[in-house]
């Protein structure tokens, strides 16, 4: 499976927003020199997450962005299923009972399928956004810039 850079981006976007909005609304702006994405980009992303419940605007002069809901809340996977959909890496028919394959009956792989998928999906599933905050924080703490290792170094 490989994310796209609305899943990555998106995320590193979730966290920037957890770590920062404990005082107030964070704005793109802010988020996009942090993270260094565009802002234009980041618009897209937040409003993806917004539709999803993920995050909230605040309008006003000190308006931007908060989570809606507690980090802890929040899972990896909610963000990356609001961004970039179905995670699953393979999407086998036998898999579904209502409009599966004919082959479904003696078809071994879709096995294969079913657990690749489950275990994706609980993975994602069980690390919160707290668990980057933290891991932010302890990144932070050796005087690095919080951000991604996928970055390209200059």
């Amino acid at each position: 499976m490989k994310l796209s850079t609305k899943g990555r981006y998106g995320l590193r976007a979730m966290v920037d927003l957890a770590v920062h909005s404990r005082e107030e609304p964070v704005s793109i702006a802010s988020i996009a020199v942090r993270q260094r994405i565009s802002e234009s980009y980041l618009e897209q992303l937040l409003a993806k997450l917004k539709r999803a419940g993920l995050v909230s605007s605040v309008r006003g002069a000190g308006g931007g962005y908060i989570p809606s809901r507690e980090a802890w809340e929040i899972s990896v996977g909610d963000v990356l299923r609001a961004l970039e959909g179905n995670l699953n890496p393979v999407d086998c028919p036998g898999l579904d009972e209502e409009n599966g394959c004919g082959g479904a009956d003696v078809c071994v792989t879709k096995y294969v399928w079913k657990r690749i998928n489950d275990s994706i999906n609980r993975t994602v599933d069980e690390i919160k956004i707290s668990d980057l905050v933290k891991e932010s924080q302890k990144v932070s703490e050796k005087n690095k810039t919080p951000g991604s290792c996928c970055e390209k170094k200059e």
